[in-house]
């Protein structure tokens, strides 16, 4: 498993190819979760399944898939939605996107008789809103192989989350459900220089 200073050189050499040009589209850098992640990963086994929003440079490197594929991907202008089928890494630039995929692939493992695990990641803005809760619930409900994992920034966007929504703690009423709060040190996109396309 990478380290601590291992993911953060990594999203620094990401952000310093972003500001210097070379990577012709929109990313979103991982920081100041690096401990939280590296915690949630020690429960992964190969095999399992996680699905990310558009922020997923640590959770891919996390699962084991190498620096040099995830950073290829990054620079082609994917950083925003990494998938690696083959690691059973999926993840989606659509707000909330890849929650029901998570769902089903849990409802499939389960179906199947299966041993697999889901790790479905959101953020707190994803948290409050409608297609979480069902995804939540259902999942609850029918005892599914996934668990949620909320990271809090306090941010939804660019917006404070409390002005937003009156609150900053996420929702919830399951064991299925877990929450960490962190502070990224990096804009909700890109990192801090104004690159054009």
């Amino acid at each position: 498993m990478l380290t601590v200073e291992e993911l953060i050189a990594f999203e620094a050499d990401i952000a310093a190819e972003f500001n210097a040009g070379k990577i012709r589209a929109p990313i979103h850098l991982d920081g100041g979760n690096e401990k939280q992640l590296i915690k949630i990963f020690q429960e992964y086994r190969p095999g399992d399944w996680v699905c990310c929003s558009w922020r997923s440079h640590y959770k891919a490197l996390l699962c084991g898939i190498p620096p040099v594929k995830v950073k290829a991907e990054i620079m082609a202008g994917r950083s925003i939605c990494l998938c690696f089928p083959e690691y059973r890494f999926l993840s989606s630039a659509i707000v909330g996107g890849n929650l029901p995929i998570a769902l089903g692939i849990a409802w499939s493992i389960k179906r199947s008789g299966g041993k697999e695990k889901v790790f479905a990641f959101l953020g707190d803005m994803t948290a409050h809103g409608g297609m979480y809760h069902e995804c939540l619930k259902y999942a609850t409900n029918w005892d599914l192989p996934i668990k949620f994992f909320v990271e809090n920034n306090m941010k939804s966007v660019c917006t404070d989350t409390g002005q937003v929504w009156g609150e900053y703690e996420s929702p919830h009423y399951t064991d299925k459900f877990e929450e960490y709060f962190y502070t990224l040190p990096f804009p909700h996109s890109g990192a801090g220089v104004r690159v054009n396309f």
